[in-house]
C-alpha cells in the first residue's frame, strides 16, 4: 500500500521539489495550492473551512494520512518599523497558524492509525535572522518552538514531528516577495541593499532537490531527528554561530546581506 502524503504549497519551489519527488519514489502524493495546478488541489491554510475540506478529501479518497509536509508560507520583505500590524498578523496568520491548521486537521487520523509523519518546512533565518524580513523571521522561530513542543505530545501515538530548515535555494520566494505598504527614507538604502543581495544569493544558489531528497530520507526513517539543516549556507552559518563570538558572526550576517 502507497504512503499517502500531504504536500501544503506545492504549486512551485521548494513544494513542488517536493512532491515531485515523492510522486517518483511512488508515494500517493495530494498537493495543495491557492490554485489547482500540477497535481495540486485548491488549498487556503488560512481558512479552517479550506483545510477541513482539502482533509476530508484525502480521506475520502485514501483512506488515511501518513504524511503531511507543511511548506506554504510566503516572504513578508520590509523594516519592522515600516510594517503595520495586519501585515505582520497576514504574515503569520499563513506561516504559522497556517501550519498549525493543518496539523490540526490530519491529526485524528494519525492518531487513529497510531503512526504519521509531520514535516515543517522552516528557514535558515531560525539560525540568523535576516534584516527587512523580521515578521516572517518570526513565523518561524514561532513555528519551530511549536513543532518542538507537538512532538512530545504526539509521540506516544507513534506520530514523529521533523523540522526542516532550508538555506538559500533557487525558488521565487524572494522574487515574489509581499512588500510592505509603508516606506520610509531612513531604511530604503539598507532595505534595497538587502533585497538585492538575497535575490543575487538566490539565483546563484541550487535547485531545492535537495531539500526534497531531505524530506523523502525523513518519510524513511525509522527514527528521524527533530531538525535537519539543508544547503550549504545554512550549515556553515549554525558551525560559525557556535565557534565565533557574537560581534564577528553579526559582522558576517550583515556582509551576507549587504549592509555595512
Amino acid at each position: 500500500m502507497r504512503e499517502v502524503v500531504i504536500v501544503t504549497g506545492a504549486s512551485s519551489g521548494i513544494g513542488l521539489a517536493i512532491a515531485r519527488r515523492l510522486r517518483a519514489g511512488g508515494y500517493a502524493v495530494h498537493g495543495g495550492a491557492l490554485e489547482e495546478g500540477e497535481g495540486c488541489r485548491v488549498l487556503n491554510v488560512r481558512s479552517d473551512e479550506s483545510v477541513a475540506a482539502f482533509v476530508r478529501g484525502v480521506t475520502d479518497e485514501a483512506g488515511r494520512i501518513d504524511v503531511l509536509v507543511n511548506n506554504a508560507g510566503f516572504a513578508l520583505a520590509g523594516a519592522a518599523e515600516e510594517t503595520s500590524m495586519e501585515e505582520a498578523r497576514a504574515q503569520l496568520e499563513t506561516n504559522f497558524f497556517g501550519a498549525a491548521r493543518m496539523v490540526g486537521a490530519v491529526l485524528p487520523f494519525m492518531r487513529r492509525q497510531s503512526g504519521g509523519r509531520i514535516i515543517h518546512v522552516s528557514s535558515g533565518v531560525v539560525v540568523a535572522g535576516g534584516p527587512f524580513h523580521s515578521f516572517y523571521c518570526a513565523s518561524k522561530w514561532a513555528l519551530e518552538g511549536y513543532a518542538e513542543s507537538v512532538a512530545h505530545e504526539v509521540r506516544p501515538f507513534g506520530v514523529r514531528v521533523c523540522i526542516v530548515q532550508p538555506g538559500s535555494f533557487r525558488t521565487g520566494i524572494v522574487r515574489n516577495a509581499r512588500h510592505v505598504g509603508r516606506s520610509m527614507e531612513e531604511y530604503s538604502a539598507d532595505r534595497e541593499a538587502v533585497l538585492r543581495a538575497m535575490e543575487r544569493h538566490t539565483v546563484e544558489a541550487p535547485e531545492p532537490e535537495a531539500v526534497a531528497r531531505c524530506v523523502e530520507k525523513i518519510i524513511r526513517s525509522r527514527q528521524p531527528r527533530l531538525r535537519y539543516r539543508v544547503g550549504p549556507d545554512v550549515r556553515l552559518s549554525a558551525g560559525l554561530k557556535a565557534l565565533l563570538p557574537r560581534g564577528a558572526y553579526e559582522k558576517l550576517v550583515r556582509a551576507y546581506y549587504g549592509l555595512k
